[in-house]
């Protein structure tokens, strides 16, 4: 059953500008791409895509489910290999809520659209992780 189980893998990872934020064996991807939601299993097609501003969401072989709020960037897909590359990437328990919030309101301020997207992934992300 584990050949069966490993053969049937994805191999992710999720990689900020500064780190390898999540590395390992998946069995299933979901992510916001600039022409909608993405789901990826075992065996997808190759692809590659540009990502926007979202929580992505890594279900592992093992253990709870792996979110992340992440910047603009790519994902590729190819034989079994998912890499999801961004500016920025942040786990849940690494997103504080106030600073968050503050993140939002300051962005809304200056008008400034990226930033915006950015914080609400990062208040979507908090919200699904509680």
């Amino acid at each position: 059953m584990a050949n069966k189980e490993a053969s049937a893998a994805l191999q992710i990872e999720l990689v900020a500008a500064d780190r390898v934020v999540w590395s390992g064996q998946a069995s299933e991807v979901l992510a916001r791409t600039v022409d909608g939601d993405l789901g990826v299993l075992a065996n997808h097609s190759p692809l590659l895509s540009l990502l926007v501003p979202g929580v992505v969401e890594i279900t592992p072989l093992e253990g709870d489910v792996v979110r992340a709020a992440i910047d603009s960037g790519f994902l590729s897909v190819a034989d079994n290999h998912v890499s999801i590359l961004s500016e920025d990437a942040f786990l849940a328990s690494e997103v504080d809520a106030s600073a968050a919030k503050a993140e939002l309101e300051a962005a809304k301020s200056a008008d400034d659209a990226d930033g915006v997207l950015r914080a609400e992934a990062k208040l979507r992300l908090i919200d699904k992780a509680s």
